[in-house]
């Protein structure tokens, strides 16, 4: 097993942690990219003969000089190392890795790896220091253990497609990212951390087991402590709030704002900023109870009042008063944001084939271990060759490998 080492000037607080991530397509590489950026050492399993992640392919529609764009974003700062796990001696560098590792990442449907040799019992036997990290649609017990499971199935099943949308009667609505696949592997990520400080207090491995639709249930902490004290189902509120009001998006003269005004010193700081006598109606506004109770009204008057300037003039005015309010960004707008760029979430990376390219950075800042990208998304096979030689493949062991089909080489994949 890799020592765990702890530094206050190296990259990233998990530096010196292997992991060999065996996991496809979002909600497994988000783990991953999110321990790779905090200092790990991320070794991604591809497959063997090419086969494209669905991430990867160059005939993605969106791609960077034929290299997919997806894939580049969620693949950085790992290495690549595809292998034929169909075959025993693909097995065999995969059972030396994991050896010298201390993490294995999954995402393959229940008893995919237990029929190839690395299922969770028989790995915890070999290597009982080893953290092993499983997601999947449902999670690893109870009925639905063996279902697939998508983004779209588990946000619906998780509820947030009814509470998501521009009211009662109309259709459902999705949410616009795919947030339980990107939160299952945050929370994995975080399980992981987690089960790292564990063994380094006891030497103990463990698994550590998350779902999509249980990533996508802790999205309804509100709705649902609601409809546990009321028994009421909260429905869809377009841009509004279970709770509070005003906290929504209003229209402005030539586009739309978000204001949160809904706290007793805030709204009367708005009422004050806005000078509008029907504001101060105190029946109807004068509480957030009573901006709840009569929140159409409320609603009636404030697209009246925001629609009469600029959502620049609207948001200038709202600062100075210290009204929480913000522009609703397009995604490019958001790119240029200056505080996104003051917080190093918008980085460049020069990629091999696609050349420069930007990404997003990462959302955790550490005062004495700063992590973050550093690395573009390996070309297909890119560390094949270091990788083996580190396990203690010769250069002839290697070529022999790729000629059986059994390691793929950067020049066996188009694009990269």
């Amino acid at each position: 097993m890799a020592a765990m080492q702890a530094s206050k000037t190296g990259y990233g607080p998990l530096q010196g942690v292997r992991v060999v991530d065996l996991t496809h397509i979002l909600a497994g590489p988000v783990c991953a990219l999110m321990l790779a950026d905090m200092g790990a050492d991320v070794i991604k399993i591809e497959r063997v003969p090419f086969e494209a992640d669905e991430a990867r392919t160059d005939t993605d529609p969106y791609h960077i000089n034929g290299v997919s764009a997806p894939h580049m974003i969620v693949n950085r700062n790992k290495k690549s190392l595809p292998l034929n796990l169909k075959q025993e001696k693909g097995r065999e560098v995969l059972g030396r890795l994991i050896a010298d590792a201390d993490v294995v990442l999954e995402n393959y449907r229940p008893g995919v790896m237990d029929r190839l040799g690395f299922g969770w019992e028989s790995l915890h036997q070999k290597h009982p220091g080893l953290i092993y990290g499983a997601v999947s649609g449902f999670g690893r017990s109870g009925p639905y253990a063996d279902r697939a499971g998508f983004d779209l199935i588990t946000q619906g099943m998780a509820g947030l497609m009814s509470i998501t949308g521009e009211g009662h009667g109309r259709p459902p609505v999705k949410p616009g990212p795919p947030m339980t696949d990107t939160t299952a592997g945050i929370l994995l990520a975080m399980g992981v951390c987690a089960a790292l400080h564990h063994r380094d207090r006891t030497g103990e491995g463990q698994m550590v087991d998350t779902s999509l639709f249980e990533a996508g249930i802790i999205h309804t902490y509100w709705h649902s402590a609601i409809a546990f004290s009321t028994d009421e189902v909260p429905g869809p509120l377009g841009s509004g709030h279970p709770l509070s009001a005003p906290y929504q998006a209003f229209p402005t003269k030539d586009g739309w704002l978000t204001l949160g005004a809904a706290n007793g010193p805030t709204w009367q700081r708005f009422v004050a900023m806005i000078d509008d006598d029907r504001l101060r109606d105190e029946a109807l506004f004068g509480t957030n109870k009573a901006r709840m109770d009569h929140l159409s009204e409320l609603v009636d008057v404030l697209d009246d009042i925001f629609r009469t300037r600029t959502t620049a003039e609207w948001l200038r005015a709202l600062d100075d008063a210290g009204v929480p309010a913000g522009p609703l960004n397009t995604i490019p707008a958001m790119h240029e944001d200056e505080q996104a760029l003051a917080r190093e979430m918008i980085v460049s990376l020069d990629h091999p084939t696609a050349g420069p390219v930007q990404t997003l950075g990462l959302p955790v800042k550490f005062s004495e271990t700063p992590g973050g990208p550093k690395a573009p998304a390996a070309l297909y096979g890119e560390h094949t060759r270091h990788l083996l030689k580190g396990l203690g493949y010769g250069d002839a062991e290697i070529d022999q490998l790729a000629g059986d089909g059994v390691i793929g080489l950067p020049e066996m994949a188009p694009g990269g």
